[in-house]
């Protein structure tokens, strides 16, 4: 028992300390970048480094609180906890599940790690999917934070809760119905459970397994987003502020390519005077379900048919519920 506990203990360690190890390379890293490139006379160069290092530090916490919360239900929590907490009628999982994302106080990045950990554990995948998109969208921390960026305007909070659930929900119902177990690359129940180690030594597996494999990915998407972010020129945006349907379109592409982090986007949505508070509320429902990173995090850990197809119809979803209910409550 005590062997065990020291393990335990020595893997946190081990994981707080690379997690710390990596936001301290992309400091150094953003630092040195931007002095290349105004050696090599590329500002572009420069401003890459500035928005990769920005995404890559604000997830790298995130993900590795949900590594380690993937890790724990994989190997502490039995497999019956969750299909006595569920419905076994999905359509009455799916909200349930939604609903609890307010558990989990991160990002999109910690959300995909716990949502295959849930499948892997016998959550129907509807419900597990319905958790992945709540919980970075609906958690206090996300609600306490648009608060704040939006001061005396509780009708924006609530709309934002209110839209965001009821996508996850909705996609959730959607997958249920629609969704094809050739999509979703998970290994067998049985496969894992026969050969996988139980209890610590699953823990520490399960960490180190799935902290590099999600962050390679966490990388992937960063640079994307630094790309793209890179690219567009600025006076582009300025054309598409005249009208409320395209502003409030763009602003829904632009949180894909953005990648801001759920806890900060708010604030970021709040500093775009030029648009519609519909258009807002677009930009923070889009943002923590769709964007660069969690593609490529949900393509690593699911598979590319199914990132392609569940990412593009959320987008979808997310636009709609914005439209809707920023029309009755803004």
């Amino acid at each position: 028992m005590l062997d065990g506990l020291r393990l335990a203990v020595r893997a946190m360690v081990y994981a707080v300390l690379g997690g710390a190890a990596l936001i301290a390379i992309a400091t150094v890293v953003s630092v040195l970048g931007p002095m290349a490139a105004i050696d090599l006379y590329t500002p572009a160069v420069a401003a890459w480094w500035t928005v990769f290092t920005a995404v890559a530090v604000q997830g790298v916490p995130f993900l590795l609180l949900g590594t380690v919360v993937s890790a724990a239900i994989g190997a502490f929590v039995p497999e019956r906890v969750f299909t006595r907490l569920l419905p076994r009628n999905q359509a009455l999982a799916v909200p349930i599940a939604g609903a609890a994302g307010v558990v989990l106080p991160g990002c999109e990045c910690a959300s995909v790690p716990v949502a295959s950990s849930l499948m892997r554990r016998g959550v129907a995948p509807a419900a597990a999917l319905a958790f992945l998109l709540s919980a970075p969208a609906i958690n206090p921390v996300v609600l306490v934070a648009t608060s704040i960026a939006f001061p005396n305007q509780p009708k924006m909070v609530l709309a934002r809760l209110v839209a965001s659930l009821a996508t996850a929900v909705v996609m959730g119902w959607l997958w249920a119905r629609f969704g094809r177990e050739e999509w979703l690359r998970l290994p067998k129940r049985s496969q894992a459970a026969a050969s996988s180690p139980t209890g610590v030594k699953a823990f520490v597996a399960g960490l180190q397994h799935d902290f590099l494999h999600a962050g390679g990915f966490l990388v992937l998407g960063a640079a994307a987003a630094a790309t793209f972010n890179i690219a567009v020129p600025r006076s582009v945006l300025d054309i598409f502020t005249g009208s409320s349907w395209l502003s409030l379109l763009l602003l829904a592409l632009l949180a894909v390519v953005l990648c801001v982090c759920s806890e900060a986007d708010a604030f970021v949505a709040a500093s775009l005077s030029g648009f519609s508070p519909a258009a807002k509320l677009a930009f923070m429902v889009v943002g923590p379900m769709v964007d660069l990173k969690l593609i490529a995090l949900q393509a690593g850990t699911f598979g590319r048919a199914f990132a392609f197809r569940f990412s593009s119809t959320t987008w979808l979803v997310a636009v709609v519920s914005s439209t809707l209910v920023g029309w009755w409550l803004l």
